[in-house]
């Protein structure tokens, strides 16, 4: 909307009836949370000490320390960083054949 707005030089009213898109939803502005940075930093550093740690588990232990936060949250920070479980690496098994004593 601001596109049309600043490029073809028409007003904010035509330019949401043609994207018919209601006035108020296209002035709207996110507003960054202060908390935001530091709960991204807390999810981080949870990862980085416990690898083995989900984004379910990594919510579990901010809950207990007292962040009001709720799962969907917790993933879409948990995704937003790359983060992810480690997969582990599949035990090896002895080649060859067996001789009996």
């Amino acid at each position: 909307m601001k596109y049309l707005v600043q490029e073809h030089k028409i007003s904010e009213r035509k330019a949401c009836k043609i994207v018919q898109l209601c006035r108020s939803s296209g002035r709207y502005q996110i507003k960054k949370d202060a908390k935001e940075d530091e709960l991204c930093r807390r999810i981080q550093a949870i990862a980085e000490e416990r690898r083995r740690f989900g984004y379910r588990r990594i919510g579990y232990l901010l809950m207990r320390e007292g962040y009001k936060i709720n799962h969907k949250r917790v993933y879409r920070i948990y995704k937003a960083q790359g983060l992810e479980v480690l997969k582990r690496k599949k035990r090896r098994k002895a080649v060859g054949s067996r001789v009996p004593p």
